[in-house]
């Protein structure tokens, strides 16, 4: 085999193309205010049957639980949101096409609030940005930076008082698109916070096709209300 055929097939295998297009890949914020910009949306995950299972989960966690206010990291373009119950809702994401969309699309609904959240330009060590629950519904398999992951994992805990919910992959296993990594989240939380233990989990029944592992997380009755995490 020449030098030629033998590069050819080491840059055709599947690890070699993961890296390939992960080197291209601009960056999680890049790609999604690209995406939206150009009229991409949120994904197949916040329509149809996936929408609204999980809507139906997180509506029933709130209703269940008295949560009075909500704050999602990563609202996307609102279409998961068009199918949720909250009494109170702040909506960020790092997509300012996005957070228009939001916008535009709740203009007429007081009970709904939107920012656009910048990681690298971003405190909140006063607590103002807080909620009786912190969501996250398939954003961290998306997040494939470590540096963004890990601050933004300890912004979610931040800003909830009760309750954290994450829907996504709870697994270490290679992800099929450059702009996606999967990782143990529960086991991040075991690690990094402690103090937050497992209330509840579903994982998604047959026929509504979705990869992700919903938890829902509660703070232990030991650990009061603290300050926000240093950790950015």
């Amino acid at each position: 085999m020449s030098v030629r055929s033998a590069l050819s097939t080491v840059a055709a295998t599947p690890v070699a193309v993961r890296v390939r297009r992960r080197l291209l890949f601009g960056g999680t914020a890049r790609y999604w205010e690209n995406r939206y910009s150009r009229g991409g949306n949120s994904g197949a995950g916040s329509y149809g049957a996936q929408a609204r299972w999980k809507a139906d989960l997180v509506n029933r966690w709130v209703r269940i639980h008295g949560v009075e206010s909500v704050i999602d990291l990563g609202c996307g373009d609102g279409s998961q949101l068009s199918f949720a119950d909250y009494p109170s809702y702040l909506g960020l994401d790092v997509s300012p096409a996005a957070v228009r969309a939001c916008v535009d699309r709740f203009r007429d609904d007081p009970g709904k609030s939107f920012l656009c959240y910048d990681p690298a330009a971003f405190d909140d060590s006063a607590g103002w940005l807080r909620a009786d629950l912190a969501l996250s519904l398939e954003v961290v398999f998306h997040l494939v930076e470590d540096e963004i992951f890990e601050g933004y994992m300890h912004r979610l805990f931040d800003s909830a008082r009760r309750f954290v919910v994450i829907g996504s992959y709870d697994t270490e296993t290679p992800a099929p698109a450059p702009h996606e990594r999967h990782r143990c989240f529960t086991g991040w939380v075991a690690r990094n916070r402690p103090e937050w233990v497992v209330e509840d989990r579903a994982d998604p029944p047959a026929g509504v096709d979705l990869g992700s592992t919903f938890v829902l997380f509660r703070r232990s009755a030991q650990d009061p209300v603290s300050s926000p995490s240093t950790s950015r």
